[in-house]
């Protein structure tokens, strides 16, 4: 999809899909992993689970990245969201950035989603801050990005990081 691709990462509740969808409004390619690309599988081996989704079966066609990866058409392209299996493709992109916020922030947003969407749930929720807390689902080496500025900061400093600004 792009001469150079990007990862934009970061726990629930921090922007991934907003970012996603203000960089296609500004004409960039951008695909969101989460619609696009994830299903539930085993991480270690891509093959697809039974049962109830879980988070941490939450991963991307690790196939499908590297084709889009290998699409030259777009000078860039961002990927966004977040995989339980990103160590198996993360070497394919240019960069990554994870979105970060401040703890009030997450809860806040984490209070504004239905309970139908991942982080909605009690259990969800306490997973979401222990990941926050922790920092122990997200990719290592990340470009962080200060997600609690207003969208159109978040992504003019994601764009400025990538020579795009």
């Amino acid at each position: 999809m792009g001469v150079r691709n990007y990862l934009v990462e970061g726990v629930s509740g921090t922007g991934k899909t907003s970012v996603c969808h203000e960089l296609r409004r500004r004409g960039f390619e951008a695909v969101n992993g989460d619609t696009d690309l994830a299903y539930q599988g085993d991480p270690a081996t891509g093959r697809p689970t039974d049962g109830p989704p879980s988070h941490w079966h939450h991963i991307w066609a690790v196939d499908r990245v590297r084709a889009l990866v290998a699409d030259r058409r777009q000078p860039v392209t961002f990927f966004c969201g977040g995989s339980r299996n990103v160590e198996a493709f993360l070497d394919l992109f240019d960069g990554a950035f994870v979105l970060e916020v401040d703890l009030d922030t997450l809860q806040l947003r984490l209070d504004e989603r239905p309970e139908d969407e991942f982080g909605g749930t009690q259990s969800e929720r306490e997973l979401v801050l222990r990941l926050h807390r922790t920092k122990e689902d997200t990719p290592r080496g990340a470009t962080t990005i200060d997600a609690t500025a207003p969208l159109d900061h978040v992504v003019d400093a994601i764009l400025f990081h990538v020579g795009r600004s």
